[in-house]
């Protein structure tokens, strides 16, 4: 069982080193999102009824962040494992294929807990309250950031460059991130695209941490649990599978 713990410290040490740009770098984007939005639409607008706009605004930033950041830890370690060829060492390592796939996962959920939880200890003597449902909280952040650190594996298996895994974060993770009800509540969208973003997983992740800060949502938090639940399940699921066959990563 040595393996999997030398593995796993590999990975966090490789984001920790840098922690001014894998760490600092989002956390401070983040908290120029609230301070731009804050000075906008503070006194203008109130999704939820006592909860200044900036406030809600936190988790969802919070949350965004920290799904960003478990991905590109996890997708840019491998696929740069890939493309220096030295992928090779860990393969031949005595490492099942659970103890590789947790090692990587758990790595990009400490590195996203970190990055939201920085976020919200920025913010927190500015705007946001203390959570009201901790636990539902806790549970959302670790379903969360597990899902995309899962995905971050997935796209990094099924990618060969550089720019390709670029255009996945461009083109999928971005659009996911941002139109989840992050900057705003589905309420106020039209009905076709209410409808939309109620097919996009993140929203329930989005709208499961604000449950847990303000104990109100748009989707009751047991629904979106489960859904969040189910996206996990199937991207650890995937990923478990490309690393047993060995999909792109043994030639």
């Amino acid at each position: 069982m040595r393996g999997f713990p030398t593995l796993f410290y590999k990975e966090v040490l490789r984001f920790w080193k840098v922690a001014f740009q894998t760490v600092a770098a989002p956390v401070l984007t983040a908290l120029l999102y609230v301070l731009i939005f804050a000075n906008l639409l503070d006194q203008r607008h109130e999704v939820y009824p006592g909860i200044a706009y900036a406030t809600f605004l936190v988790p969802g930033l919070a949350m965004m962040s920290a799904l960003q950041n478990a991905f590109a830890n996890s997708s840019s370690s491998l696929i740069q494992s890939k493309m220096t060829g030295n992928v090779v060492f860990i393969l031949l390592a005595p490492l099942s294929n659970l103890e590789f796939l947790s090692a990587y996962v758990l790595a990009a959920i400490l590195r996203g807990l970190v990055v939201g939880l920085g976020v919200l200890l920025v913010a927190s003597p500015f705007w946001l309250p203390s959570a009201r449902e901790p636990l539902w909280l806790m549970m959302f952040f670790v379903l969360g950031v597990g899902t995309f650190g899962a995905f971050g594996l997935v796209a990094a298996i099924v990618v060969d460059k550089i720019d390709q895994m670029a255009a996945f974060q461009n083109f999928v993770i971005m659009p996911l991130t941002f139109l989840s009800g992050v900057f705003f509540s589905v309420h106020s969208l039209p009905e076709f695209w209410r409808a939309a973003a109620h097919l996009n997983p993140v929203f329930y992740m989005v709208d499961g941490i604000r449950f847990g800060f303000f104990g109100v949502s748009d989707i009751r938090p047991g629904a979106s649990v489960l859904v969040v639940s189910a996206c996990f399940l199937a991207s650890a699921s995937v990923a478990y599978g490309l690393v047993a066959r060995g999909h792109k990563l043994r030639v």
